[in-house]
């Protein structure tokens, strides 16, 4: 089958009106996990009634595949015809036998470069037409044979020749000095690739990235990001290669140039449909002729694979936040097309709307969850929408064509100082740069009319510091983020699409809540938890039913597929450095007793 007529078949399966009843199903001899988001919607609903509330309790595992690389872990699996498909920490692939586990195959990537912009991490393959494509942490992306791991071809998508942040000019008293980095300002491709029709699309994150330092504070894993100034990054960008050759078809920078208009914008005043920015728009007007081309490093990376509506061929996507992170001082205006929601053609890349969350962006509030296609109902009229679970801590759904807000939905996570100025006394911030919902993808159950969402409460306080003057030179201020001492948990809720985002219920968990949401049309929902657990909760009432301990951080997302006639449930469980999640190298896999 075509990667087009995948596209069509299960774009059609997600679309369901929402208000409608989900009929009766049967279990499928063979379902498959195709693609990223499972259809071209990104819905992660799969069509499986044999596990409910009533059967989930009865899971065991089938088999467990160790890979032998032990790191952050967050891949989707992809299952076509029997085999599964993993994308490893570094970006190594393996072609497992779907049944068993067995390895049938395996490529080891060698990277170029060591200097990598969010550690090992990749988040999956796409598979098309007996190909495996794989975006890898050093910015290629590769072609492989998927009947047997061979090595097509290679082609570089950016260049790792860019300044990074280092720790060297902070001063010596500060705290954050001699600190271990776990990031630097590498480029990468940790987001799955998107096969549309005869093109592979991926897109660039580590522009714009801030340094992510190990937290020394008790209790605090999650490690502290610093902003610093300079020409740090790059232009980030969506792009698309010939599925056959990796010929470059079409780029999509993610940074508005002067000739588009010019990255500045409006000044906005507010955010997030009406929230106060407090920013110094006078101050910020008077510096933007002396830096008119503070664009060139922009920022802008992507971190999720896009939706796509084969229809119209158009391809959604999120942004991340402009460069140098958290400090704005150098990058007067909005900053474009930065911390938005964009809608490109996807034939041709050329921008057709985009719809900006946080303007002028100072605390990392990426567009980083994927956007999901869906039909929403308002004001009693169906409009094809696409909704996104962002890191402040709404839902916001919008108008497919032309990227209108037709609403966003009831706050699932605490909002605390939203929008404040960092100062040096420090001030703490709820979501914080964390979320929210971060990169954790969603599920939608369209028959239901709810939105499955992983979410987090893990306030962060960002502080103004300096590196004093010296030599003559200015003292220079940086911005920090650091997690707040205090209470932080995570939050699995369900958004209720049929009443403008209000939310049905949601159920907190022990630990923030990162990597993902599979939903079941039998009334289950997945997700994973930091302490090693996958756990299954009613879609109806968010109640728990069943948790198993993997070993490790089950921080990706889990997906589902059949077999003849027997429906199983696999996640990566290798946890996660920056969240300090115990970290592990397993494929775990479950079903129900033979």
């Amino acid at each position: 089958m075509t990667t087009r007529n995948l596209l069509h078949r299960f774009t059609a399966a997600a679309l369901i009106t929402l208000t409608g009843s989900a009929a009766a199903a049967t279990v499928p001899a063979k379902l498959d996990w195709p693609l990223y988001g499972l259809d071209a919607a990104n819905h992660r609903l799969a069509a499986i009634t044999a596990i409910n509330p009533k059967t989930v309790g009865k899971l065991v595992p089938k088999w467990i595949y160790q890979s032998g690389v032990s790191g952050t872990f967050q891949a989707t699996p992809i299952v076509v015809d029997g085999r599964m498909y993993v994308s490893l920490p570094g970006a190594h692939v393996v072609a497992l036998d779907a049944r068993t586990g067995r390895e049938l195959w395996r490529y080891e990537h060698v990277k170029r470069v060591e200097k990598l912009c969010c550690g090992p991490a990749n988040r999956g393959v796409a598979v098309s037409n007996g190909r495996v494509f794989v975006g890898t942490v050093d910015a290629r992306l590769i072609a492989l044979d998927a009947a047997s791991g061979k090595l097509l071809w290679d082609v570089e998508v950016a260049r790792n020749d860019r300044p990074e942040e280092t720790v060297a000019g902070l001063a010596a008293n500060d705290q954050l000095k001699g600190q271990k980095v776990s990031g630097a300002s590498g480029v990468g491709l940790a987001a799955a690739p998107l096969v549309f029709e005869d093109r592979v699309i991926v897109g660039a994150n580590g522009l714009g990235y801030g340094l992510h330092l190990d937290s020394t504070r008790p209790g605090a894993p999650l490690g502290a990001v610093v902003g610093l100034p300079g020409a740090f990054g790059g232009v980030g960008f969506l792009a698309a290669f010939d599925a056959a050759t990796g010929k470059p078809l079409w780029r999509f920078d993610t940074i508005a140039k002067p000739e588009d208009g010019g990255w500045e914008g409006g000044f906005s005043a507010t955010a997030a449909g009406g929230v106060p920015m407090n920013r110094d728009l006078a101050a910020e007007r008077a510096q933007a002729e002396a830096r008119r081309d503070a664009w060139k490093s922009g920022g802008g990376s992507i971190y999720s694979t896009p939706a796509v509506d084969p229809a119209t061929g158009i391809v959604y996507f999120g942004v991340g936040n402009p460069s140098p992170q958290m400090n704005g001082d150098g990058r007067p205006g909005d900053n474009l097309y930065t911390s938005s929601l964009v809608a490109i053609d996807g034939r041709t890349g050329r921008r057709l709307w985009h719809w900006q969350q946080v303007p002028h962006d100072l605390w990392g509030y990426d567009v980083a969850s994927p956007p999901v296609l869906i039909e929403a109902t308002v004001g009693g009229k169906r409009v094809p929408a696409v909704a996104q679970a962002s890191k402040l801590g709404w839902m916001f759904v919008h108008d497919r064509a032309d990227g209108r807000l037709l609403y966003k939905s009831e706050a699932f996570v605490p909002q605390a100082n939203l929008f404040a100025q960092p100062t040096r006394e420090g001030v703490t911030i709820a979501p914080g740069i964390g979320g929210g919902v971060n990169w954790s993808p969603v599920a939608v159950d369209a028959p239901r009319g709810l939105a499955f969402v992983a979410a987090m409460h893990w306030p962060t306080t960002y502080t103004v510091k300096e590196i004093p003057a010296a030599d003559g030179k200015p003292a220079v201020p940086y911005f920090a983020a650091e997690p707040s001492p205090g209470e932080r948990w995570g939050a699995l809720v369900a958004v209720d699409l049929n009443h403008g985002g209000k939310l049905a219920w949601t159920t907190r968990t022990p630990q923030p809540l990162i990597g993902g949401v599979l939903a079941l049309k039998g009334g289950v929902v997945f997700t994973g938890e930091g302490d090693g657990h996958l756990s299954a909760f009613e879609s109806a009432t968010g109640k728990r039913l069943w948790q198993f301990n993997c070993g490790a951080g089950a921080n990706a997302p889990p997906v589902a597929y059949v077999i003849d006639g027997k429906p199983y449930i696999t996640v990566a469980a290798g946890g996660s450095a920056i969240w300090g999640y115990r970290q592990g190298d397993a494929v775990v896999t479950f079903g129900l007793p033979d």
